[in-house]
C-alpha cells in the first residue's frame, strides 16, 4: 500500500520503499532535514516528478492518502490526477477534494484516508472532476 501525503505544498510518495516528489513545491524546503538528500532544481513543468533518495527513515506527514497503484506508474496518477499543467504545481483544491470531500476540515483520526478509489477512476471521469473544481468562478 502506497502512502501519499504533503510536502512544501508538493506531493510526497512513498511506495515500495522508494520516494517521488511530484509538482513544484510552493514553499522552500530543507530537504536534509526532512531526510532526503537534496533533490537539486526541481522543475515540474520539465519532470512533473523526481525520486527522492532518503538518507535516513523518512514519515510521509499526515494526513496521507493510501493507494493501491505502485512504483513510478503511481507518480504518473499523481501527476494527472493533481498537477496544474501550465505551473506545474499541485492544486490545492482538488488536493482538499479527495482529502475532505465534504468540506469540514476535520482532521482523520488516525491521519490516513483510503483513497484506493483514486487509482480506480476512470481517466475521463477524473478529467471532468478536475475540468469543474478547476474552472475560474
Amino acid at each position: 500500500m502506497a502512502l501519499v501525503g504533503r510536502l512544501a505544498g508538493a506531493i510526497l510518495a512513498e511506495t515500495e520503499g522508494e520516494f517521488f516528489l511530484v509538482g513544484n513545491p510552493k514553499e522552500p524546503c530543507d530537504f536534509a532535514s526532512v531526510g532526503f538528500e537534496p533533490p537539486g532544481v526541481i522543475n515540474a513543468l520539465e519532470r512533473p516528478f523526481v525520486r527522492l533518495s532518503p538518507c535516513r527513515p523518512v514519515q510521509v506527514p499526515q494526513p496521507y492518502l493510501t493507494v493501491d497503484v505502485e512504483g513510478e506508474v503511481l507518480a504518473r496518477l499523481l501527476v494527472d490526477r493533481f498537477v496544474i499543467q501550465r505551473n506545474g504545481s499541485v492544486s490545492d483544491r482538488l488536493w482538499r477534494l479527495v482529502t475532505d470531500p465534504k468540506r469540514e476540515n476535520r482532521a482523520v483520526p488516525d491521519g490516513s484516508i483510503d483513497a484506493r478509489w483514486l487509482g480506480e477512476i476512470p481517466p475521463e471521469v477524473w478529467h471532468i472532476v478536475r475540468e469543474t473544481v478547476l474552472k475560474c468562478t
